[in-house]
């Protein structure tokens, strides 16, 4: 008797030391981490994947938070507490769309449990689709498709002329006529060819000659496009930005030319009334060795007014560009700026800034 006695301590720690290593909290136990879709075609969407888990551990199981690593991927789990022993899945579906070549992306769950945050990843790569016409020319005007409504010329010189192409189609299933309106003095159109096939293509070239349009910076103009003699116009923006070229400058050019230099690029006009006008003066300086032309100076909005008491700067003189804001009609915090365009070779576009707050009625 004695012996079963003393036998009894290793038989009851044998059977409480299971009990004991279960763990009083929940434990979100995941059959798999990390699912590889393989390969999948853009064109057949969004793909889905289950991770099943099992709560092992004492507690219910809470799911306060999904969070995935990019808007492509979307969680659904389990809202309510899962019981002890239950199984259950969370759903993440991927969104292959405009997302072509490998992926992976993260899904972190937060739980109650221990441990209480879950790292699962999904990965992949996505097939890309055949690109259809509306991908390639996504802008339409009356079945005319177009890459961009927008024609940019960059940088041009004030003396230059330059010259851009653009593919456009005719999407339509008739043949359709193409012509140009409202197309300024210093921009020559053409389209070739001028009656474009069912689903044919054909070119837009236009001709920008700087010279003629005499202006700096950047400039911004609309054309207007007949299809088949019906007028559309102010569909079609030519953009340029008209500067000179300093990069054959010799280093003695350099030396010798002007400079520009402000007094204080930024000024504060506080706290004013809806409807008051500030009016401030900024001083513009040449501490160049030759003349310093003002070519250009506009403000960011009408509301702002930019005047140059001299436009040229002899080298050690100054000037005065007066700025005049009116608050009319605007409330809160204001931002305006103030674009100098010169010929110093290194600050040929000076930003000033206008800033305040117009106070509430």
């Amino acid at each position: 008797m004695k012996k079963i006695f003393a036998f009894l301590p290793v038989i009851i720690s044998l059977v409480v030391a299971p009990v004991n290593a279960q763990s009083k909290k929940a434990v979100a136990s995941f059959a798999k981490e990390v699912h590889d879709f393989g390969k999948i075609k853009e064109a057949d969407g969004p793909v889905t994947y289950q991770f099943e888990f099992t709560n092992t551990g004492g507690e219910p199981l809470i799911i306060s938070n999904v969070a995935t690593s990019c808007g492509c991927t979307t969680p659904n789990y389990p809202k309510d507490p899962i019981l002890p022993g239950t199984k259950r899945s969370l759903t993440v579906s991927y969104n292959p769309a405009g997302r072509p070549g490998r992926f992976e992306k993260t899904i972190t769950v937060y739980t109650n449990g221990d441990p209480d945050v879950y790292t699962l990843k999904i990965t992949g790569e996505v097939i890309p689709k055949e690109p259809t016409l509306e991908d390639m020319y996504p802008n339409n005007i009356e079945g005319l498709r177009m890459r961009s409504m927008q024609i940019a010329f960059n940088n041009i010189g004030p003396n230059e002329k330059a010259t851009q192409t653009v593919e456009v189609v005719n999407s339509t299933d008739a043949p359709m006529k193409v012509d140009f309106m409202d197309v300024p003095p210093f921009i020559t159109a053409k389209i070739t060819p001028s009656s474009i096939p069912p689903k044919g293509k054909a070119q837009i070239t236009l001709t920008y000659d700087a010279a003629a349009k005499n202006d700096w910076g950047f400039v911004y103009d609309r054309l207007g496009i007949v299809i088949n003699d019906k007028k559309i116009p102010g569909r079609l923006a030519v953009t340029a930005n008209i500067q000179e070229d300093f990069s054959k400058l010799t280093d003695e050019q350099k030396k010798n030319a002007p400079k520009i230099e402000v007094d204080n690029a930024e000024f504060d006009f506080g706290t004013i009334k809806p409807g008051e006008k500030v009016t401030h003066d900024y001083i513009l300086k040449n501490t160049g060795k030759s003349d310093l032309i003002i070519r250009k100076a506009t403000a960011s909005c009408g509301c702002t007014v930019a005047n140059v008491k001299s436009k040229v700067i002899k080298p050690g003189e100054s000037t005065t560009l007066t700025a005049e804001f009116n608050s009319a009609g605007r409330s809160g915090t204001q931002t305006k700026t103030i674009t100098i365009i010169t010929n110093d070779p290194n600050n040929q576009r000076l930003i000033l800034w206008l800033k305040g707050k117009i106070a509430e009625n």
